[in-house]
Order: C-alpha cells, then sequence, then structure tokens
C-alpha cells in the first residue's frame, strides 16, 4: 500500500511546527481545522440521501443495517449501533456493528486484525446477510483489506453496500453502490484519522441512523417517542414526553404510560380517546407509526 496516495496520510501543511507550538496554539490550529468538517461532509449529503432511503427501504422489508470497520472506524460504527435501542427502541439486531477483532478490539488496539479477509468473510456469513440487508463499510483510507473483504462478500449475497470514507479514489469506493466521501484533508498529527477523520465519520453515522429512524416513525415532532425507560433519567424522560404532546400532566402520562406500557400507546390514547386494545392494535396496523396513527384515528372518528 503506497501511503503516499491516501488524502489521510498526507502532511499537513498548517501544523509542521506543531511541536514547537504553546498549548493555545496548538489548541487553536486543532479547532481551526475542525472547522473544515462540516462543509467536508455538507458535500456528501446528496449520497448519504441515497443511502438513508435505501436503509428505510430494507427496515421496512426486515432489513438490518450493519457497519463493518477497522480500529476507530470499527469503534465509531459500534457505538452508533448500540446507541440505537435506548434511543429509538429498536431490536438489537437492526442496526449492527461489526469491528475486526471482535469485541476485544473495542478496548485494546489490535491492529493486524484490519488485514484479515478471511476472517471479515467469516463475521459476514455468521450473520446470514439477505439482499434487504445494508452493509457500511467505514475506513477513512477506504483501502482496509477487512472491510473490503467485507464489503465484497456483501455484494456478491446482493445486500445494498455502502462506504465512508475520508479519502477519494479507493478500493471502497470501487465496492460501494453508495460511496461517501467525506474529504477532510491531512490531520493534523499525520495519520492520526482518530481526529479530523473521524469525527467526520462520526457525523455520518449519526445521520445515516438518525435520518432512518425519523422516516421509519421512531421520532414525532423531535421527541423521541420509542425511547426505552432503562432507567430513571430515561423513565422520567418518557414521562415528560407523554406530558408534552398530549398535552396532559405528569400524573396522567405517568398513569397512561402505566395502562399502555409505552409511550405511543399513552400519547395516542390520551390525543384521540382510543382505549385498551384498540390502541395497540392501531399502533400495529401503522408498524409504531405514532403520526400516522394519530391521524387515522381522528379520520375515522
Amino acid at each position: 500500500m503506497n501511503l503516499n496516495n491516501i488524502q489521510t496520510e498526507r502532511r499537513n501543511q498548517n501544523t509542521l511546527n506543531i511541536d514547537q507550538m504553546t498549548t493555545h496554539e496548538v489548541l487553536n490550529i486543532i479547532n481551526e481545522e475542525d472547522h473544515i468538517i462540516p462543509d467536508a461532509v455538507k458535500e456528501t449529503l446528496p449520497v448519504i440521501e441515497r443511502l438513508v432511503d435505501r436503509i428505510v427501504d430494507g427496515f421496512q422489508h426486515n432489513g438490518r443495517l450493519i457497519y463493518v470497520g477497522a480500529g476507530t472506524s470499527g469503534r465509531l460504527g459500534v457505538l452508533d449501533a448500540s446507541e440505537c435501542p435506548p434511543t429509538f427502541g429498536t431490536p438489537s439486531d437492526q442496526v449492527i456493528g461489526v469491528i475486526a477483532g471482535g469485541d476485544k478490539a473495542l478496548q485494546y488496539a489490535l491492529e493486524g486484525a484490519e488485514d484479515d479477509e478471511e476472517q471479515a468473510v467469516l463475521d459476514m456469513k455468521k450473520l446470514s446477510l439477505t439482499k434487504e440487508d445494508v452493509i457500511v463499510g467505514i475506513a477513512a483510507s477506504g483501502r482496509t483489506p477487512y472491510t473490503v473483504a467485507a464489503m465484497a462478500y456483501a455484494k456478491e449475497i446482493g445486500a445494498t453496500v455502502g462506504a465512508v470514507t475520508c479519502s477519494e479514489n479507493t478500493k471502497m469506493e470501487e465496492v460501494a453502490h453508495h460511496s461517501i466521501v467525506a474529504n477532510v484533508g491531512p490531520e493534523v498529527v499525520t495519520g492520526s484519522t482518530r481526529m479530523k477523520a473521524g469525527t467526520a465519520q462520526k457525523l455520518v453515522l449519526n445521520m445515516l441512523t438518525t435520518a432512518s429512524m425519523i422516516k421509519i416513525g421512531k421520532v414525532y415532532s423531535n421527541l423521541m417517542v420509542d425511547v426505552v425507560p432503562t432507567n430513571s433519567k430515561l423513565v422520567q424522560r418518557g414521562k415528560n414526553i407523554v406530558a408534552e404532546i398530549a398535552g396532559v400532566s405528569a400524573e396522567e402520562a405517568e398513569k397512561a404510560l402505566e395502562e399502555y406500557g409505552s409511550t405511543k400507546g399513552a400519547i395516542l390514547s390520551l390525543l384521540t380517546g382510543l382505549k385498551g386494545e384498540i390502541v395497540h392494535s392501531t399502533l400495529e396496523r401503522y408498524d409504531g407509526h405514532l403520526r400516522k396513527a394519530i391521524e387515522s384515528a381522528f379520520v375515522t372518528s
């Protein structure tokens, strides 16, 4: 691999003397370089849009979103996937993060794992991929062997393949159906892609899952109405969401939550006057899409 051909491996001309700067100067130059990231991501929005639409279509046909990466990129994928169940109430297998080296690589640097192409294929086979799945490879360089091999296998199966990279004209671009290239330029410290490249990747992954979840009805207005109340903060958040949307007191919200067991059920009942099993059946009819369920209840009433 010729590192000179990878944008993220090039030397940043603005930081050649960073080791001689004061602390203030170091922090200032890092901040200045970070300002490049949002514009680089903005340039990729048309591709992100197409990939989100494909993810939504996959979700609607029991497909999954599967992130694949090594090192920092892999950890970012696992992080984004692991946040979906508590935030959006998704099943744990709807959004999956796969990292080269497995769970151990989340905490320890297993740099050799990124070259293991055979293991990448085995890891994909364990997931029993289907044509409804969307596999998104993540790698700043766009060339990580593990990630490329996983993407290539997924493409052979007939799944949709996306890529999130920070370097142009790469192997991942060749393999992917949808290639998101956030060209953030060389890092402050040469090759340290946990910095600008990692931040850009995180922004893109935020968009992929959040936009997809919004489109399948996991958000009402800008509130996470499928939040899972797994701790006291989230229990209170659920009560606040019900009270705010339905315009009722905290006590009424709590009572409705106890009766229907979910924020969506409580909101639907309080807003429409529906009671009992019809609340659950109405939500089920619209695949849990609260706004559609509310609109249908008012149309038929």
